[in-house]
């Protein structure tokens, strides 16, 4: 007989532990388990008492700024009856130089779980072997799965399965969005058509490790035709200020607007990650035609990341 101990800190952890660190390192199911999930905390949300995190305390720890994901995060561990506290680069010692693995060998004896925010990977990746809790990545330079789980949700929500449906990508295809999409697309079995420059469409390394159906291609107009979804998001990421001007004049023209959204589907859906640029990556007019949609998907980060959380303690 085997005697489970309870959700603690130090030496009481669980033998094995669970992480969301990237879509790629999800299964299928994995990501169902988690859109199931989801539906449920967001039709009971008004009506849940206690909660998974009861009596555990979990880290923000953000290199990087952000209001939607903090504020889901916030929010979603309160939610599920856990407390939360909010670590910038200027609050620990990570902002002055100490290696991750030290940050993660003290927080790991002090909270329950920790999300995170951070340029690198490969500290997320750090922080879960060393800190052995519960990590979830908020967003590196290579992926943003709680963004693209979102989106799903939010695309599965209104559509159907989004099996066997096209979805075209506008704009940046080398960041970390699109990177996350293209995991998923090999794993859910869509299409994924990224419309981009050359010099920023995703690397061939990064489509051979992903697989699936994936098309690049600079023809804007091409991408969208027939397309179920169309998504964008910012033309300068963060950590890419300095590029801005480059930038802007190479990628001016991969806009969703008007006219492209007519080589869509009639009842295709537009979306976009947020914060929106009006009138540089989409329009002002699509933009408000569509926004219902686009905060929708904004809103479905707080139900899908409680399911997340909800999965990680399981």
């Amino acid at each position: 007989m085997s005697i489970r101990p309870p959700p603690g800190i130090g030496s009481f952890k669980k033998n094995y532990m669970k992480h969301l660190l990237s879509v790629e390192k999800l299964s299928r199911e994995e990501m169902e388990d988690i859109w199931s999930s989801s539906a449920v905390f967001k039709k009971e949300r008004t009506r849940r008492t206690g909660g998974p995190l009861a009596g555990q305390t979990w880290a923000l720890m953000f290199s990087k700024s952000s209001t939607r994901t903090r504020v889901s995060f916030e929010v979603g561990i309160r939610e599920l009856g856990g407390q939360v506290m909010f670590l910038s680069a200027t609050d620990i010692q990570l902002g002055r130089g100490e290696p991750i693995k030290d940050t993660a060998r003290v927080l790991g004896r002090m909270v329950h779980g920790a999300v995170i925010r951070t340029f690198a990977q490969s500290d997320v990746e750090d922080f879960a072997k060393f800190a052995n809790i519960p990590t979830i990545n908020a967003l590196t330079d290579d992926e943003h799965p709680c963004q693209i789980l979102a989106d799903i949700f939010t695309f599965q929500e209104m559509r159907g399965p989004i099996q066997g449906k096209v979805v075209t990508f506008v704009g940046d295809g080398a960041c970390n969005v699109p990177a996350s999409w293209i995991f998923a697309a090999a794993k859910l079995d869509f299409e994924l058509r990224i419309a981009a420059p050359r010099a920023y469409q995703p690397s061939a390394a990064l489509l051979a490790r992903a697989g699936g159906r994936i098309i690049c291609t600079e023809d804007l107009k091409a991408a969208a035709t027939g397309s179920d979804l169309l998504y964008t998001d910012v033309w300068v990421s963060m950590g890419k200020e300095a590029e801005s001007i480059e930038r802007l004049r190479e990628l001016t023209g991969y806009q969703i607007n008007e006219p492209l959204v007519k080589l869509a589907k009639p009842d295709a859906l537009i979306m976009h990650c947020l914060p929106a640029y009006r009138g540089k990556e989409i329009t002002e007019s699509v933009f408000e035609a569509n926004s219902m949609t686009i905060f929708d998907q904004a809103e479905n980060r707080l139900h899908v990341q409680k399911a997340i959380l909800d999965w990680v303690v399981r």
